[in-house]
């Protein structure tokens, strides 16, 4: 557990039991004991490794927020299990009644002059837990931890080799945007055959033999068809 000024963070290394081809996830909890709106960053060394969700958010007065980081499903297990990955959460006091869409990467600039706090933290990997043929209680078939150790590519120019990690919220946005764009074309193109299938029946109406009637139908029908795909999506 890390006491700084600004956030209480636990644990302070990410342990995730570490099985092949399977995400794994592990919570970190985000204290705020002060008396000020508190907003944070999750930055990774590795960040097409990982997925944090909230990778930004605000810590209201004494009071508690929860940050799930996910592993992506490795191929392959690192050298002796052991993991050089990195995390730094950033944190800065904000202005009360700030919330997470109020957020700027401003806010967390030290050049700025903003008193941003840093806590480094460690990333482990463990055996995955087993059934224990004792009974529960026992302290037996307790899971090792692996160590982990400090070498000299630890946290130089912490700016450039942290990187924001990846926060697959943003990709369903995208999706639904996508899809909203799809619809809206598809909306448009049916009002504009609806406005030609008037047009042609007025134009019809007034000529005898002006427009063939089977050109008619068949304008109708692409009108219908269109109106039927967008009922689906």
């Amino acid at each position: 557990m890390s006491n700084g000024e600004l956030l209480q963070v636990e644990p302070v290394e990410l342990q995730f039991p570490f099985e092949l081809k399977k995400q794994i996830s592990c919570t970190l909890q985000l204290t705020n004991k002060s008396d000020d709106y508190v907003a944070f960053k999750v930055k990774t060394t590795n960040p097409k490794k990982y997925c944090v969700r909230p990778n930004t958010g605000v810590v209201r007065p004494r009071s508690t927020c929860e940050v799930i980081v996910t592993m992506q499903a490795q191929k392959e297990a690192p050298p002796d299990m052991q993991c050089k990955d990195k995390f730094l959460l950033q944190s800065v006091v904000v202005s009360s009644g700030t919330e997470a869409k109020d957020i700027t990467p401003e806010m967390f600039s030290k050049e700025s002059g903003n008193n941003v706090e840093e806590c480094k933290l460690r990333v482990a990997y463990v055996p995955p837990q087993l059934p224990s043929p004792v009974r529960e209680g026992s302290e037996e078939g307790s899971s090792p931890r692996a160590s982990i150790s400090e070498n000299g590519a630890e946290f130089h120019n912490a700016s450039r080799t942290y990187a924001e990690p990846q926060d697959s919220s943003s990709e369903a946005k995208a999706l639904i945007l996508k899809l909203s764009e799809e619809k809206n074309s598809a909306i448009q193109q049916n009002n504009k055959l609806q406005q030609e299938l008037e047009l042609l029946r007025r134009e019809s109406s007034r000529s005898r033999g002006g427009i063939p009637f089977m050109y008619v139908i068949i304008v109708g029908l692409l009108g219908l068809f269109l109106g039927y795909l967008l009922k689906k999506t």
